[in-house]
């Protein structure tokens, strides 16, 4: 499972030698209890750590190089108590690898009025000291969030939560190893992209196995795996009295069981984070991975199907930045539409793998035949996805850079049982109404596979979206397609001059 405490975030104050020991005191002090007033706020959901006062250009490199060291290190937060003259922090800066958030704030939540002297005024500077700090960062063009607010306001908390899911899963990429196994689909074209520039920029690598390098793995798997992994099954979802022990397709649960725990073993021994395959590569295996693929995305990892390791990858940094949160993120695929009048919608699915996190109510563990693969009858797990706010997001390589795409949605309960339809599926209606946001949608390019989120917002994307130097558009119910397609055309001009 994914821990985020397990993540930190350096809390650094910009002070300078020129106050003196007993100020330069208060500015620790104050600078301490913020800083263990944000680890200990419930919103955040990683450590904030400490570190003394910066008063130099050497301190601060020094403190800058360490958190690029540092691990556990996702990002550092800011703050001028006092005057910190700007030209310091450029060498640090320039020097600095991790996600940076600006917190503009200051100690005391209000102004004395009655007592309020120099001495207070000398103290609190962080009215202008955080402008000194937020030019030279401008200057340097450097990328970073800024949260403005008293340290204690749940607004400000909020952000700093947001920015820190955002932070970790950009920190989750940096080394991460996704696997696909075989090639892409073919002729398929949205989900190719260049896996060389993606690991330049994004900082995780794709490499290809063969399935028959999979196989070997799932054929070692013990009888006594199996069967231990079927009692998890028979006390996790509901089965039909054909899936139980002698049962006319018990077989297929069983084969299932293998698949899934050889893929665990492989993804564990080659420290994997996610994974992709294809219908049109399998060979050697008795079924496609169904319930395979929608387990192991529920435990963490990424996974899209048809060899889209883009969508694997985004997978895993929503599972990243999400963790914790009620709900959960998918991978999903928009299938069909509903073009009724006045009760549009699109019905998301895929052929077998959207994660169970998603469901609503306890999902059924079913066999049935799959029109494509020319394999056996795979096992799946077949659910209502739960209604509420949701968004899909694409990732998709535009040949000069990425580009993230969002859009908001809300899911609506199923009025109709989709007796023949034995997959997980999920009704949504698009913001701001169907034809903006489908042809935005199109205009942008974006992909049929997405991966779909029910505890992650805009903010959220929009966060790693700045982190990890994403192009982001997003449909929501503001968007109008005529301003839309100018974003579009503006990012054009900027990305084509860049």
């Amino acid at each position: 499972m994914i821990n985020l405490k397990e993540f930190e975030v350096w809390f650094i104050t910009g002070s300078q030698k020129l106050y003196g020991e007993e100020t330069l005191a208060q500015v620790a002090e104050h600078a301490r209890a913020i800083a263990i007033g944000l680890n200990d706020a419930a919103q955040i959901p990683v450590r904030i750590v400490y570190k003394p006062i910066v008063k130099t250009s050497e301190e601060i490199f020094d403190i800058l190089q360490q958190a690029n060291v540092a691990a556990n290190c996702i990002g550092i937060i800011t703050w001028m108590h006092t005057f910190s003259p700007a030209k310091m922090w450029i060498r640090g800066l320039n020097s600095l690898q991790k996600p940076l958030l600006h917190l503009h704030t200051q100690y005391n939540r209000d102004i004395p009025w009655n007592t309020i002297d120099m001495d207070f005024m000398n103290l609190n500077q962080s009215a202008h000291g955080d402008r000194e700090f937020g030019f030279i960062v401008t200057r340097m063009r450097r990328d970073r969030k800024v949260v403005v607010g008293h340290w204690q306001e749940t607004e400000v908390l909020d952000e700093i939560n947001i920015w820190s899911r955002a932070a970790a899963g950009w920190h989750d990429w940096q080394g991460a190893k996704f696997v696909r196994f075989g090639d892409n689909m073919r002729d398929v074209a949205v989900t190719e992209g260049d896996k060389v520039e993606a690991q330049m920029k994004f900082g995780f690598s794709v490499n290809t196995h063969a399935v028959g390098d999979l196989v070997a793995v799932i054929n070692q798997v013990t009888d006594a795996s199996v069967q231990s992994l079927i009692q998890e099954y028979e006390r996790c979802y509901t089965m039909s009295d054909e899936l139980l022990e002698g049962g006319a397709v018990r077989s297929s649960i069983y084969e299932a069981a293998k698949i899934e725990l050889g893929l665990l073993k492989f993804l564990e021994d080659g420290g994997f984070k996610g994974f992709t395959d294809t219908f049109e590569d399998l060979h050697g295996m008795i079924q496609l991975p169904g319930i395979a693929a929608q387990r192991l995305m529920e435990a963490g990892y990424g996974f899209a199907g048809e060899g889209d390791w883009k969508t694997a990858a985004l997978v895993r940094a929503c599972k990243v930045m999400g963790a914790g949160l009620a709900g959960g993120n998918a991978f999903m695929e928009d299938y069909t539409y509903h073009f009724e009048p006045e009760n549009t919608m699109v019905l998301g699915s895929h052929m077998l793998e959207v994660d169970a996190s998603l469901a609503k109510g306890k999902a059924s563990l079913e066999v049935h035949p799959l029109g494509i693969g020319g394999k056996n009858d795979p096992a799946r797990l077949v659910f209502n996805v739960a209604a509420g706010k949701a968004l899909n997001a694409s990732l998709i390589d535009m040949g000069n850079r990425f580009r993230l795409l969002v859009n908001e949605v809300e899911a609506v309960e199923a009025e109709h049982d989709l007796p023949l339809l034995p997959v997980a599926r999920v009704l949504w209606k698009t913001l701001p109404n169907m034809k903006t946001a489908c042809a935005a949608w199109i205009y942008a390019g974006g992909a049929h596979h997405t991966v779909y989120s029910q505890n992650l917002t805009t903010a959220h994307l929009s966060d790693f979206a700045n982190i990890a130097d994403l192009e982001y558009m997003t449909i929501g119910a503001d968007t109008t397609l005529n301003t839309f397609r100018k974003e579009l055309q503006w990012n054009d001009i900027y990305y084509g001059n860049k």
